[in-house]
């Protein structure tokens, strides 16, 4: 009869005989892991950059417009005032929808550096995934 052997999860060791994955680098602090790192953070710091001058342009520009033209302030569509209408109640869309793409973004970026610090498949022909920072 065999011995049983109690399996509580995967392996912690590489094995002598399988390359150290970059994510090793990384856990360890390696020069070439704070090169991974540092490519994250600079696609989230990116990113978090975009969607702030976005809402800066988007909703900074609304006093601007209102002192440039100040008959805008007398539309009062369904009995509201427009100002009262665009910062009170459609502010709020807005911000749902940057929060949405915001938070898309940002997992797509963790999900490529995942894939970048993660071991190479075996498959030659595996779909390689596009930069963190195109498309966003």
């Amino acid at each position: 009869m065999t011995e049983r052997v109690r399996v509580t999860g995967p392996p912690r060791q590489a094995t002598a005989g399988r390359a150290a994955s970059r994510l090793g680098d990384v856990h360890d602090q390696t020069p070439l892991g704070d090169v991974y790192l540092r490519s994250l953070l600079r696609a989230q710091l990116g990113l978090a950059a975009r969607v702030l001058v976005l809402l800066a342009v988007t909703l900074g520009s609304l006093p601007l417009a209102f002192r440039l033209a100040p008959a805008l302030v007398e539309v009062d569509p369904f009995g509201i005032p427009l100002p009262w209408l665009l910062l009170g109640v459609l502010v709020h869309p807005l911000l749902l929808l940057l929060a949405w793409r915001y938070v898309r973004r940002a997992e797509r970026n963790e999900r490529v550096f995942a894939d970048l610090v993660r071991d190479r498949p075996d498959d030659p022909n595996a779909p390689v995934h596009r930069r963190a920072e195109d498309g966003a």
